[in-house]
């Protein structure tokens, strides 16, 4: 990159301020990048979705039921015996 000469400080604030413009523009497409990552790690929908299927899973009899295996099943499956 030549190095530019400069007749007046006008010119050397004019090329200042365009700089800081710049630098202002480059600072909030990084925020926004962020927040766009931010919004596809945790998506609010997904998790609504999920918790609707939870509730819809684990409401009633059935889940009743389920809600008292699944820590038998999780102990029998931390307590087994493995073969050799």
């Amino acid at each position: 990159m030549e190095t530019k000469k400069y007749s007046s400080y006008a010119e050397i604030e004019r090329d200042l301020e365009i700089l800081k413009i710049e630098k202002e523009i480059h600072y909030q497409k990084i925020v926004l990048s962020i927040e766009k990552t931010k919004e596809s790690i945790v998506p609010s929908k997904s998790i609504s979705f999920v918790a609707d299927v939870y509730d819809k899973v684990f409401s009633g009899t059935y889940g009743t039921i389920l809600k008292i295996l699944i820590p038998y099943a999780i102990n029998w499956f931390i307590n087994r015996k493995r073969g050799d």
